[in-house]
């Protein structure tokens, strides 16, 4: 079973016919007729076939939004309970007893304001991954832009981010920090980190098909990411090179970025920052391009 794109073209193949062998005007009849073409493998993102298939977009990432807490006794309270609870355990570990830098700021709502979007990241990276094994019956059966699934799983988590700066802004009141006019450039930042989680969960949603491991790899990843993207310490405080080594990381660009516009902390050096941002384009080129080469033989692998 091969994976195809069906571009639909309509031509007059037949109609009424009068008694001179030619067509009658009054009642053509116009059949569909459908090409099949195998879909192409090169990185690409079929703008207007994606736009054709958006409302099944809004079904896919209303579906995993609806069940993601179906039948649990706190419901929507886990988005705001799970970055909380860690950010209470990183002030006490690094911000009490560790003595972590945290630029200029209290350390829980550092901590608090660089969790909220590794949180988003983290699920993302987790829900995109497995997107692809999760839905095998549509894979298999119907024809859609497959890019869909990674593209829902990676919007679910912002519902969960939503609810979950309502702490935060309860904590900048707390402490009287106030954003700054980069606030307006945060919506930025927060892009970068899904374009990252989409590239990400391209690539790794496209091996999971044929290697079942990536489910077992996904935590360990996700944790040692953690500790070099700068939430639990200011990635400002290293040395010099250490902060180049890092700024090959696109979520450290993230985090500082966001922290900038919500807390009014030092703005982010442009130049790492440019590195970020490339380190992005390239991660979200080879998971696509990988994703388009796996891709007509998803449907005969899951």
């Amino acid at each position: 079973m091969t994976d195809v794109r069906p571009p639909v073209v309509e031509a007059p193949v037949g109609g009424r016919q009068d008694g001179r062998g030619s067509h009658a005007p009054d009642q053509p009849r116009i059949d569909r007729v459908t090409v099949i073409r195998p879909a192409p493998r090169w990185p690409h993102l079929d703008v207007r076939e994606l736009w054709h298939f958006r409302e099944l977009l809004f079904t896919l990432a209303w579906r995993d939004v609806a069940v993601r807490y179906k039948q649990t006794a706190i419901g929507i309270a886990w988005a705001i309970l799970v970055p909380f609870v860690t950010m209470v355990v990183f002030t006490l570990v690094f911000g009490k007893f560790a003595n972590f830098p945290s630029k200029g700021v209290p350390y829980p709502i550092f901590a608090y304001s660089a969790l909220l979007p590794w949180t988003y990241f983290a699920s993302a990276v987790g829900l995109s991954s497995g997107c692809l094994v999760n839905n095998k019956p549509l894979v298999t059966k119907v024809y859609f832009p497959r890019v869909l699934l990674p593209l829902s799983a990676v919007s679910v988590p912002i519902f969960d981010f939503v609810f979950a700066s309502i702490v935060l802004f309860g904590m900048m009141a707390w402490f009287h920090i106030w954003p700054s006019i980069a606030l307006l450039l945060a919506p930025a930042f927060l892009l970068m980190a899904l374009t990252t989680a989409l590239g990400t969960g391209l690539f790794l949603s496209a091996v999971n098909v044929r290697y079942r491991d990536v489910p077992y790899a996904i935590p360990f990843v996700i944790q040692i990411w953690m500790y070099v993207s700068g939430v639990i310490y200011a990635i400002s405080a290293l040395p010099e090179r250490w902060q180049w080594v890092l700024a090959l990381n696109p979520m450290t660009a993230v985090i500082n970025g966001f922290q900038w516009g919500v807390l009014d902390t030092a703005a982010p050096p442009l130049d790492k920052t440019l590195v970020s941002v490339a380190s992005m384009l390239v991660m979200t080129v080879v998971g696509l391009w990988y994703f388009r080469r796996s891709e007509p033989k998803f449907a005969d692998t899951i």
